[in-house]
């Protein structure tokens, strides 16, 4: 517990959300799950935390406005569905958070808006002023305008960019299970959860599995990539199960929740097995 005791301190927080963890199974957006994490991040921002959101479901958001039940496979159609639904998304969560008495701002990156040093330095200086204000930064990928070339491909590896790039204490990645296992427990119901990993070797590298819901586009090998990068830059995460986004209260009390990717600076080589 005495890495998990560490996160009781933290003040700068990420918080990703994948299309499955907002959505219901047929695809359309599950509201009061929603408006719980919103009144979450409300409360924790009135603590005196900085909170920051990286949200997905704009395609999905898109797709359920429009009628259409599968995700397109054609790029430009998801990238008008993108354009429908990120402008229906931001409008829901800034609906909740003005609930709260809170605001939130609305943030699209690319990849080469984290690559470039002027455009980095320009949406780190944003990010952290919306911070200073008191405001919640909303973010997704710019998925009407992205390429193969700057695209980041699923919001894990955006989130964990974002964490590094306005030195956060720790990114919670909210997903459709409750952390990281020896096998896919979906398949596998001798998978053991694994609570912590301070170093990768061939068995964490080989807990992979696909995506969670037709309109998502991560899986647990995203999962794994952005937590080497954020241990290599000194960012704590967890994966939890984002069904009750109160989940997030448990993380930051140190509870015993999810998995816990330690940072390097910890300085212990061990895996705990649950």
């Amino acid at each position: 517990m005495e890495y998990r005791n560490k996160l009781k301190g933290t003040k700068k927080i990420v918080i990703k959300v994948g299309t499955s963890t907002l959505s219901h199974p047929n695809g359309k957006l599950n509201l009061m799950r929603i408006e719980r994490l919103v009144r979450i991040m409300a409360d924790l921002n009135n603590d005196g935390k900085q909170v920051i959101l990286v949200s997905s479901g704009a395609i999905a958001t898109g797709a359920a406005k429009m009628g259409i039940t599968r995700k397109p496979d054609d790029k430009i159609k998801k990238q008008a569905l993108a354009a429908i639904g990120q402008a229906e998304l931001i409008r829901i969560y800034d609906k909740f958070f003005e609930e709260y008495n809170k605001t939130c701002a609305q943030i699209l990156l690319t990849k080469d808006g984290i690559i470039n040093s002027i455009r980095r330095r320009n949406a780190m200086n944003t990010i952290n002023e919306l911070l200073n204000m008191g405001i919640v930064p909303v973010i997704n990928e710019n998925d009407t305008v992205s390429t193969h070339e700057i695209e980041f491909g699923d919001n894990d590896t955006l989130s964990a960019a974002v964490a590094t790039l306005v030195n956060a204490d720790l990114l919670i990645i909210l997903s459709d299970i409750d952390g990281m296992y020896t096998a896919d427990p979906r398949k596998n119901h001798s998978a053991t959860l694994i609570h912590e990993v301070i170093t990768f070797d061939e068995m964490i590298e080989g807990c992979v599995s696909g995506t969670g819901s037709v309109f998502g586009t991560g899986g647990m090998s995203s999962k794994i990539l952005a937590a080497k990068h954020c241990m290599e830059h000194e960012v704590e995460m967890v994966i939890a199960n984002g069904e009750d986004p109160a989940v997030i209260f448990d993380v930051l009390n140190g509870d015993n929740i999810g998995t816990l990717f330690v940072s390097k600076h910890a300085g212990v080589t061990s895996v705990k097995y649950g």
